[in-house]
């Protein structure tokens, strides 16, 4: 099974390609699309249109993105869930499916704790997929996002979790 994990930005938004074979997951690709400063419906299909030339060309058959969190501007929030909706519109247009995932269930389904930093995140990422070098911040974000969905996404996402349990966050 192929997924394609996303972290949604309006500025970077990091994609991640991951294979799924029983237990083992391996590297497929990873980057990220940037969009420069200019006229936000410019920038929204920049996305739209780099996030269908990925799912063009790896042809998942899984996507999952992580879900916008509320901060302190909301300003920023209303514009990072645009960016996100872009981003959902290129899976739909593909006729994929799409899980959503909290910051808080990815960190806890990779890193093992809720709470993790961004570099404990891509250690986890670089170990679980034996990378040789560290994905950019963006990327390893959307790997890690792709890896949670891969390991049953804490029970929420749509690969059938039938007979395993929960233990500790994770599939047993």
């Amino acid at each position: 099974m192929r997924i394609l994990g996303i972290d949604p930005g309006l500025r970077i938004t990091g994609f991640g390609v991951i294979d799924k074979n029983g237990s083992d997951l391996t590297y497929v690709s990873s980057g990220s699309v940037k969009t420069s400063e200019g006229e936000l419906s410019f920038r929204l299909k920049l996305i739209l249109d780099n996030l269908t030339e990925i799912i063009a060309l790896y042809r998942p058959q899984h996507v999952s993105i992580e879900q916008v969190f509320v901060n302190i501007n909301p300003r920023s929030t209303l514009l990072l869930g645009q960016a996100r909706g872009a981003a959902i519109c290129a899976a739909v247009m593909n006729n994929l499916m799409v899980a959503e995932y909290t910051a808080l269930q990815i960190k806890q389904a990779v890193v093992g704790n809720g709470h993790a930093k961004k570099d404990q995140v891509q250690e986890m990422v670089m170990r679980l997929l034996k990378l040789t070098g560290s994905p950019g911040a963006d990327a390893a974000d959307a790997l890690a996002c792709a890896i949670c969905h891969a390991n049953g996404g804490l029970g929420l996402g749509r690969i059938a979790t039938t007979g395993y349990r929960m233990k500790r966050g994770r599939l047993v």
